[in-house]
């Protein structure tokens, strides 16, 4: 998949990056300088599809002639959500607290291509359950750092997040940062003018 324009991930997460990569996709990406505060009365598909739109307007305005792809994810336990942890203790309490439930990720997209004044937003809801998790495997995994950086304070595509989950039901890559089936069909569906083969 190429385009005709140049496209960029208005993003500098690893795990998005290497997912568009996989697709073969040439890029450019940019940091997204924004707001990422939201109110707290919105709905989980409204927030990640607001927050990607806020990045993406932002880093169009610095590549006016190119397609620009931002997301953004939650994680939804019991209704609150769970964002990156701000310190390992909050790491360890995330992880007891999703450790044998169920919970939600959402995956907002957002599109916008500023010469047609396009903007677009979309989302995939994934749930995804863990097994019941001991002290000791939390500690050790908090421990690596990795969970730091993340949503819920996991990543499913982690050596050992990956061990955590026992069950998905959805889109494995909404988990991972970005559902590649629903941005392939935003794409075609709103976009495919500037799509090549």
């Amino acid at each position: 998949m190429k385009f005709t324009c140049p496209f960029v991930l208005a993003s500098t997460s690893p795990r998005r990056r290497q997912l568009l990569e996989q697709l073969g996709l040439t890029f450019n990406r940019a940091a997204p300088d924004v707001d990422e505060s939201f109110h707290s009365s919105l709905a989980p598909p409204a927030i990640v599809e607001s927050l990607a739109e806020r990045k993406a307007t932002a880093v169009a305005h610095q590549f006016p002639d190119a397609l620009v792809l931002a997301a953004d994810t939650i994680v939804v336990l019991d209704g609150e959500i769970l964002n990156k942890p701000a310190t390992p203790d909050e790491a360890v309490d995330m992880l007891g607290r999703l450790s044998g439930r169920t919970h939600v990720v959402y995956t907002g997209i957002a599109l916008a291509h500023a010469p047609s004044g396009r903007r677009i937003e979309a989302h995939e809801a994934t749930r995804v359950t863990f097994a019941t998790l001991n002290e000791r495997e939390i500690a050790a995994y908090v421990a690596t750092g990795s969970p730091m950086d993340k949503a819920g304070a996991y990543g499913i595509q982690d050596d050992r997040g990956a061990l955590f989950v026992s069950g998905i039901e959805g889109d494995y890559y909404t988990v991972v940062g970005l559902p590649l089936h629903r941005l392939y069909t935003v794409l075609k569906t709103n976009f495919s003018d500037l799509l090549i083969g």
